[in-house]
């Protein structure tokens, strides 16, 4: 076979389609997203996907599972959003800092601003699968310890324990960065965002800076 002819190999189907495991994720979560995890039935993704619920729980074993899946999607775009952030090349610690702050807090309200029911999907999430929540504080937290292990070695920041800082730093922007908190603020949260970065910056920052 020559190097001509060998792009005209079609790929093996699961490589150019999406899996049956996707299609149900990708249907579900435009179901609970447009009318809501609460309405939303096992039987109603299936006829979308024009087959059986025998079929869909071949792949998932229960609603619950399926909300673990589209919750997992949705939470892997957010760290890889802001791993992406954090690795930015020729950015101090404190500038990438505020960018992850800030992108979390606009992404969030970017999703409750287009699609109000998301609220259901993460409320269902917290009380009935509180382990995928958990992960995703985790991994959230060790993208601000890198960038705080950062900010110490340039200098920026002075602080003994990177982890512990992390931690704070997540907790201090609960209100910015939740969707529930979020869908009820809007536009009241006080301090203002940019008033709270400041506040965090300030208290990292290296005393003789």
């Amino acid at each position: 076979m020559s190097a001509a002819t060998a792009h005209l190999i079609p790929l093996p189907a699961e490589e150019t389609t999406p899996t049956t495991r996707d299609r149900i994720v990708e249907v579900a979560a435009r179901s609970f997203r447009e009318i809501g995890y609460q309405k939303t039935t096992v039987a109603d993704i299936a006829r979308t996907l024009k087959m059986s619920p025998a079929n869909v729980y071949r792949f998932f074993d229960s609603k619950k599972a399926i909300n673990e899946a589209v919750v997992e999607r949705v939470t892997g775009e957010i760290e890889a959003m802001i791993a992406a952030i954090a690795t930015a090349p020729r950015l101090d610690a404190p500038e990438r800092l505020t960018r992850i702050v800030t992108a979390l807090h606009n992404d969030c309200r970017r999703r409750w601003e287009a699609h109000p029911r998301v609220h259901e999907m993460v409320e269902a999430a917290m009380s009935e699968s509180w382990s995928v929540c958990q992960a995703h504080v985790d991994r959230i937290e060790a993208v601000f310890e890198r960038v705080v292990e950062d900010g110490v070695r340039e200098g920026h920041f002075a602080v003994a324990d990177p982890k512990a800082v992390a931690a704070c730093l997540h907790a201090a922007i609960v209100r910015y960065c939740h969707p529930l908190l979020v869908s009820r603020q809007q536009d009241t949260a006080l301090p203002p965002l940019p008033t709270m970065i400041a506040f965090l910056l300030g208290a990292l920052k290296a005393a003789d800076l």
